[in-house]
């Protein structure tokens, strides 16, 4: 649905919601009650004046009758999309309390800019600057959050600093990253999934295109997964999202969604082998700024040692109440960018430690210990051996965590 059909739809008492920038989400529901998500105040719930069932159903058959489709008992969903706005409606006969319906704002620009992250206290300059260059350094990167944490936004922040001349390709199933859009002189292919091109699909064609980055705008499926694993290991490089409660997890969170009976331990190192970091964002009301507030709470780096064991490595962790902690990074990820000629020497000193968080691991385990004595180690979420025998230049290996029907 392109965005001349869109000028067609009559939005009367939603407009002014739609034209305010810091609204991202209207939720229509119950027999008139709306909420918005906002990016200052968060989820909260407004009154629209003469926005009612009646409105609302007469918008969605304004969309069904543009897109040349229906909306009623037989088809009771409808889906509609343009270059910055995505609608879904659910017919009463399923919502038996009413029409439902969510308008999702997916503006083509870049919301975010190093001062505006900086100062709105979203993490460090240094760990930001890091960031920028393992990006410029073509590290394959993976976002986590919560739904509405800013995950999407910040992945397009990312590829905003991807160099001039590399190609991009986008492949998603919504259209959000507009990044086609946002940067029309480059070369960038903007490709979407559906009922007759799947991610698999799309991806051989992906591959044909011969482009230097792949950006899925979110992985939530054994299909996306299997595209991730194949992007990574054919020497492409990705940014992409993932719905993870910290970026340590991503790995296990990337199992958690095949279908199929593979290997644990070879998907986990091939996951480890190719994707150089994980971070995770954590959106909150804060009180102490008086809004709803964004953070990156964690930084970690995955490669796989010289005995093929998975690492996890934390760069940047920051806990609620405390101040951010930083750790160096590992040799693996200094080389790799060096291979790739950057280098972050000037933003790593032997002063970055996570020497606090080390003590609080100890602490933690100590206290486990005393709890039950004989806990095995193997069941311990972090072995004490190798935390007692580590510095906090070096890194902590985590065991395997044995399943693949837990989800995290």
């Amino acid at each position: 649905m392109n965005e001349s059909i869109f000028d067609k739809l009559d939005f009367g008492v939603l407009q002014p919601l739609l034209d305010d920038d810091d609204i991202t989400d209207i939720s229509y529901s119950n027999h008139g009650q709306v909420w918005v998500r906002s990016l200052t105040y968060g989820s909260k719930r407004v009154e629209v004046d003469g926005l009612n069932d009646t409105f609302m159903e007469k918008l969605a058959f304004q969309c069904s009758n543009v897109m040349g489709t229906t909306f009623n008992n037989a088809k009771p969903f409808l889906d509609a999309e343009s270059a910055e706005l995505r609608l879904n409606f659910v017919h009463e006969s399923i919502a038996t309390n009413g029409i439902a319906a969510v308008i999702r704002k997916t503006p083509a620009k870049i919301r975010l800019s190093k001062e505006k992250l900086l100062a709105e206290d979203y993490f460090t300059a240094n760990i930001h600057d890091i960031l920028i260059k393992c990006v410029e350094g073509h590290c394959n990167i993976i976002v986590c959050g919560e739904t509405g944490s800013g995950k999407t936004e910040f992945v397009k922040y990312l590829a905003s600093h991807t160099k001039e001349n590399e190609k991009i390709i986008t492949i998603e199933d919504t259209l959000e990253l507009h990044l086609d859009k946002i940067f029309p002189h480059r070369d960038i292919v903007a490709m979407k999934t559906n009922n007759v091109a799947s991610y698999s699909d799309v991806l051989v064609t992906c591959m044909r295109q011969n482009p230097k980055w792949i950006l899925l705008s979110e992985v939530r499926s054994a299909e996306a997964v299997t595209a991730v694993r194949n992007s990574i290991s054919s020497g492409h490089n990705i940014l992409s999202t993932i719905h993870a409660d910290k970026a340590s997890s991503i790995p296990y969170r990337l199992y958690s969604l095949l279908e199929t009976d593979i290997d644990v331990d070879q998907f986990l190192t091939t996951i480890y082998r190719y994707i150089q970091l994980g971070v995770h964002i954590k959106a909150y009301y804060s009180k102490e700024y008086g809004k709803f507030h964004r953070e990156v709470d964690e930084v970690v780096e995955f490669y796989v040692d010289e005995n093929n064991k998975p690492i996890s490595h934390i760069l940047y962790q920051k806990t609620f109440g405390k101040k951010p902690v930083q750790n160096m990074p590992s040799k693996n990820l200094l080389t790799y960018l060096e291979n790739q000629n950057i280098d972050i020497s000037n933003l790593v000193t032997n002063s970055d430690s996570m020497e606090n968080l080390d003590n609080e691991l100890k602490q933690v385990e100590i206290t486990s210990n005393n709890i039950n004595p004989n806990i095995s180690q193997q069941n311990s979420f972090i072995n004490t051996n190798v935390l007692n025998q580590t510095s906090s230049q070096e890194e902590i290996s985590l065991p395997k965590i044995p399943f693949p029907n837990e989800v995290l």
